[in-house]
């Protein structure tokens, strides 16, 4: 028996170092019926990713103290698990001098929910009751 959910449930990597933002950005997964799994930096994400087959979207911010930024981890992902979708976030501007990977996507914080949702529905994932809901 699988500790994995069916293959039909799309699971979404959240990473933020702010807990009062990751528990936010979670509850706005969940609202839109996605499954979460939570990472407080790019460390503990790579090691889930590592232990995990079945992240479908990576939610993350790119400023994180102690390790590796969101777009290091970002570029990591590309390299190591090409299927999973990325999902960039921000307070800042985009670095001009970094390259959004392929099948990336950058959102200026304050981000617009409805945006990021519709996103997720965009690069395939399904929400775990199987609706569509923010496309």
């Amino acid at each position: 028996m699988s500790n994995e959910p069916p293959a039909d449930r799309s699971i979404i990597l959240v990473v933020e170092d702010e807990p009062l933002l990751r528990m936010f950005a979670s509850d706005m997964v969940e609202d839109a019926g996605y499954s979460v799994v939570e990472a407080a930096n790019a460390t503990e994400a790579v090691s889930i990713l590592e232990k995990r087959t079945d992240i479908r979207i990576v939610f993350t911010d790119i400023d994180m103290p102690h390790g590796i930024d969101g777009i290091k981890l970002a570029a990591c992902i590309r390299d190591r698990w090409p299927p999973i979708d990325i999902i960039i976030v921000s307070g800042k501007p985009f670095p001009v001098s970094a390259q959004l990977p392929d099948r990336a996507v950058f959102f200026p914080k304050p981000y617009q929910q409805v945006e990021i949702i519709a996103m997720m529905a965009r690069m395939g994932a399904i929400p775990s009751d199987g609706s569509a809901r923010g496309a």
